[in-house]
């Protein structure tokens, strides 16, 4: 090619790669201030509900397995509304839910009414499902070369909303006291309304036409079967779950078990969740150099070391140094696991796929939040901790036998 047409190439691109700069930016805005909403609930939903119970403490963590319900929701209401209203009014449309949801979770508290707030967490946690997917739509506004960077903005993002949650957590809840938590909870409004005037100045490109498949589409029993996607969608079910359910009891035992301050509970979370989106900066690379597979073994064994740093004592450093452990293992663990997953389904199979592991995925989560507060009343933090152990073992052993399978096929 002459210069001047690689000089009209580039200038080809740059209109394109200035527009995708712009909005991946507005997203990354977005992002970190919706997303500041998910550690804000966790690190304190929880504490919330056990005030709120007289009798059965045991429901404590129902709050929080509400909002992963809602999480559940909202990855797929937003499935449907993106494609009615259009992303940007979709995404707006997310930020009112969770505004509802912080006003009535705020009014509950006033109230002492323990249901009406696991309502509203429910709410809020559709806010969450559609902020989840604010990545995707980053880097589909995208031109293919700047994909993966519009990712690792948005993952920068994550990082930001891990120091934004919590701190705002710790410096509200105490400003419509008696009424502890209330001020949290209704800081999430104008967390909303903000993220809504940011999204506002979208502009995002039309969607072109799909390119014909080259494959025709598989049935889904017949992907589900597949011994590549069994291991991916159940090792990340594990590592997920693992992760909610460790996380969610961890602010009770800190609080509740061992009396420390709220705030050094809100602490560790901010903590954990810094350790499950900062290492997402080179995970993308570990798996391109290791493949996806090891990453997951890698996150496994990152796990069982939360457990034996838990079993180890029950000081300020075993909590944040297991939560923070718990964070890097749920990152090589459900990141690598979600790269087997998607590699194990076509193009043109991919809606329909995912769709089937998020519902099956978030099910699961929810179980887990909720079963976390159960096991915490009934047995302790110490036996909460040895769940780790047959869940990441029996990943560990799917994940091998994959490693098996593929060797014996690339003999063959």
């Amino acid at each position: 090619m002459d210069a001047s047409g690689a000089t009209g190439h580039s200038q080809d691109l740059e209109g394109p790669l200035k527009t995708a700069r712009r909005n991946v930016l507005i997203f990354s805005g977005a992002q970190a201030i919706l997303g500041s909403v998910a550690p804000l609930t966790i690190s304190i939903g929880s504490l919330a509900g056990y005030q709120l119970l007289s009798l059965d403490k045991s429901l404590a963590t129902l709050p929080v397995t509400g909002f992963n319900v809602g999480t559940l929701l909202g990855a797929v209401l937003i499935a449907f509304l993106a494609r009615m209203l259009g992303r940007p009014q979709a995404f707006m449309l997310g930020a009112v839910i969770g505004a509802l949801g912080g006003a009535l979770a705020t009014i509950a508290l006033f109230r002492g009414d323990f249901w009406l707030f696991a309502a509203a967490l429910t709410l809020i946690g559709t806010c969450s499902g559609f902020t989840q997917k604010i990545r995707f739509a980053a880097a589909d506004a995208s031109p293919s070369f700047f994909k993966a960077k519009a990712i690792s903005w948005i993952l920068g993002a994550g990082v930001i909303s891990a120091v934004i949650g919590p701190q705002l957590a710790i410096w509200a809840k105490d400003l419509f006291q008696p009424f502890t938590f209330a001020g949290t909870f209704l800081a999430i409004v104008p967390l909303a309304i903000l993220s809504i005037c940011i999204l506002l100045f979208l502009k995002l490109p039309k969607p072109s036409a799909a390119a014909g498949q080259a494959e025709p589409a598989r049935p889904l029993r017949q992907i589900v079967a597949t011994p590549r996607f069994l291991t991916g969608m159940i090792c990340g079910i594990g590592t997920y779950s693992l992760m909610s359910f460790v996380m969610i009891g961890a602010p009770l035992a800190m609080v509740i078990g061992c009396g420390f301050p709220t705030e050094m509970a809100t602490l560790g979370i901010q903590w954990h969740v810094l350790a499950m989106f900062a290492p997402s900066f080179f995970t993308g690379m570990l798996i391109t150099r290791f493949g996806a597979e090891k990453l997951v073994i890698s996150g496994l064994l990152i796990l069982m070391a939360c457990a034996v740093v838990a079993h180890a004592g029950i000081e300020l450093w075993n909590f944040w140094g297991a939560l923070v452990l718990l964070g890097v293992g749920w990152n090589f663990g459900f990141i690598g696991a979600t790269a087997i997953v998607a590699s194990s389904y076509r193009p043109a199979e991919a809606d329909k796929v995912q769709g089937f592991h998020d519902i099956v995925l978030f099910a699961c989560v929810a179980a887990s939040s909720f079963s976390s507060g159960k096991v915490f009343s009934a047995y302790g933090w110490s036996v909460m901790n040895l769940v780790i152990w047959p869940v990441a073992l029996v990943c560990l052993f799917l994940v091998l036998n994959l490693l098996r399978l593929q060797r014996s096929r690339s003999v063959a």
